[in-house]
């Protein structure tokens, strides 16, 4: 039975630990390393705390070196939106601002409301991950060079060496793009997937090594809706009385480049998706801004993305025109 948590505010280079039993807390600091992971470890042996429910904020790669030594040492291990934590310290009037704090308010916000339990990526979602990310690294740079270059610049070595550089980052891209197709043709599960994905109009082979990078696991989530919350493409309305009554807008509280990953092929699946053409249909028909539309649309591509990872069939165009079976 497990008696303690362990609250981990994530940095760069420190975690600030708080152990909490539910009455008081030990705080240490420890590298954020896997020299500091294993003095991690030796601390709570010396502890005699048996086995504890870690948890932490999900702050991209900065974290997952200690939960996934925590995971496999046999600890529970939960990865929290860090924004729970934020709204769970201005219910408390946390107004503190210190890691020591963080770490206190994250153990006692985990005593508190138990957040699901978190596992590790499997090592072929990881290393697509990786890569992925570093493909969208290498396009933002050649984003950022190209608008240099066409900055108004007069000077001939600076014009020859960014274009030289726009050059050499192109046949890089190119070729990690070439390299995740291949790795994916490589895993069979991942292949399988993405075979899936690609039946969807609007899905192309980039876009679904984009989305299975970025979610994942599918079956980590429940169903569409808390697929949808995990990109932020959620509704969130405000309503009050009679008074306050604001239009419902997407919360943005999730992962942003999961919305960044489907902006696009929205667009296209809105003109060649049978599906989501008749349903933006209706939003169109019923006066909803044009934004409003799409972000719809994003919503119901990944709708449709959890449903056929989950179900493991392809996308079918009739599905809404099938008769109703009653019994």
């Amino acid at each position: 039975m497990i008696q303690y948590i362990l609250g981990i505010d994530v940095s760069k280079d420190t975690l600030d630990v708080v152990l909490w039993d539910g009455d008081r807390g030990d705080h240490q600091v420890f590298p954020n390393s896997r020299v500091g992971y294993a003095r991690l470890s030796r601390w709570l042996i010396s502890r005699r705390t048996g086995l504890v429910h870690a948890c932490l904020e999900a702050t991209g790669q900065y974290g997952e070196g200690v939960a996934e030594h925590l995971y496999a040492s046999g600890h529970a291990v939960s990865v929290v939106n860090p924004l729970r934590i934020k709204r769970y310290g201005d219910s408390k009037l946390h107004r503190n601002k210190t890691d020591k704090a963080d770490a206190a308010l994250i153990a006692e916000f985990c005593f508190k409301e138990n957040p699901p339990l978190w596992k590790p990526l499997a090592a072929h979602y990881k290393q697509l991950r990786q890569m992925v990310r570093r493909l969208e690294d290498l396009q933002c740079n050649y984003h950022q060079e190209y608008n240099r270059l066409k900055s108004g610049l007069d000077n001939e070595w600076v014009i020859e060496d960014l274009q030289d550089h726009l050059q050499q980052l192109h046949q890089r891209i190119q070729a990690l793009k070439a390299t995740i197709q291949q790795f994916i043709v490589e895993t069979p599960e991942l292949k399988h997937q993405a075979d899936l994905l690609i039946s969807i109009p609007g899905i192309g082979k980039l876009t679904a090594a984009r989305l299975l990078a970025e979610i994942g696991d599918i079956t980590s989530f429940e169903d569409a809706p808390q697929l949808a919350a995990y990109a932020g493409l959620n509704p969130k309305g405000a309503r009050s009385g009679s008074s306050v009554r604001k239009k419902a807008r997407i919360s943005k509280e999730g992962r942003s480049f999961l919305r960044y990953i489907l902006y696009m092929p929205a667009i296209v699946a809105r003109k060649h998706n049978p599906i989501i053409q008749a349903f933006c249909a209706r939003l169109a028909q019923r006066k909803l801004p044009e934004m409003a539309i799409v972000a719809a649309a994003m919503r119901k591509l990944l709708h449709l993305v959890f449903g056929v990872l989950k179900n493991q069939q392809v996308f079918d165009p009739n599905y809404l025109n099938q008769p109703v079976i009653t019994s």
